[in-house]
């Protein structure tokens, strides 16, 4: 079906008391899976392409956009495109073009007042094409080429009241937020600050966003939809599924050169990974 907008996927979901999973997408094989596990869980889902993904794919945007594109269009389920964790300028200007819905402009490094300035100018050239525009408040962590980062020490979580006023300065539409959770975790073993994520869903206007779902076991995730949650990023589970998949396979055929024997299990792992947490996100 048509691509959908991540602001009509979200606005559904807080509607309805439950949140919509956004899965990272870094190749052909991902997309395919997430609109799968999609299908299966009779859910809708985001297909989300990072800053780190394009530079995979030589900086540019135009291919891998066209390809997750492309799949949704051929997908009965519900699915939207957003354009992840953009530090770029030139990347956030490209988000239109390839019809991105929706976009993550990351100036979390900056300072405060530089965070603002810059979050408040992406959010103005969004709204003026029609795009949806999350932003970060305090310290997930745990992207490539960051330091460790411990998801419980002082000064990492997103404090209510600043995050009140980032929203009213930026006009962001929705806030991603530091409660408990890491980028890039391989173990589900992350405790999420459940009253915390209540006082930010009280403080702020426009829905929250976890990242670093894939280190966060199901029944945290759950309470934490419960708690007000919009929006539940997951991309490491994907790659934990694929790369255990394709392990066992080649293990099991190691004359095997054709990618299509190995990819394929791989694939379908991914695929069961998004409905499972599609499922746990609906429940």
């Amino acid at each position: 079906m048509p691509l959908v907008t991540t602001a009509e996927l979200i606005s559904d979901a807080q509607r309805a008391g439950r949140a919509v999973g956004a899965f990272n997408v870094i190749t052909l094989e991902h997309a395919e899976a997430i609109a799968a596990g999609a299908e299966e869980a009779g859910a809708p889902a985001i297909l989300q392409i990072s800053e780190n993904a394009v530079k995979f794919h030589g900086g540019s945007l135009a291919p891998i956009a066209a390809a997750a594109a492309a799949v949704a269009r051929v997908s009965s389920a519900q699915l939207s495109l957003h354009l992840d964790h953009v530090v770029s300028e030139d990347l956030l200007r490209a988000a239109h073009p390839e019809g991105f819905s929706s976009v993550m402009f990351d100036a979390s490094k900056l300072t405060y007042g530089d965070n603002v300035k810059a979050t408040a100018a992406a959010v103005r050239w969004g709204h003026e094409r029609g795009i949806y525009v999350e932003a970060e408040l305090g310290k997930v962590g745990g992207k490539e080429g960051e330091k460790p980062l411990d998801a419980h020490a002082p000064g990492v979580r997103t404090d209510p009241a600043e995050a009140a006023a980032y929203v009213a300065e930026t006009g962001v539409d929705a806030l991603a937020v530091a409660v408990g959770s890491s980028h890039a975790m391989t173990e589900r073993t992350a405790t999420l600050d459940h009253d915390l994520i209540g006082r930010l869903r009280d403080a702020v206007p426009v829905p929250l966003v976890l990242h670093g779902s894939s280190g966060v076991p199901d029944t945290e995730i759950a309470a934490a939809v419960a708690s007000g949650m919009r929006k539940i990023n997951v991309g490491t589970a994907l790659n934990t599924a694929f790369t255990g998949a394709v392990r066992e396979w080649l293990t099991a055929n190691p004359a095997a050169v054709d990618p299509r024997k190995y990819t394929a299990p791989g694939r379908d792992a991914m695929a069961g990974t998004v409905s499972r947490f599609l499922r746990v996100l609906g429940s």
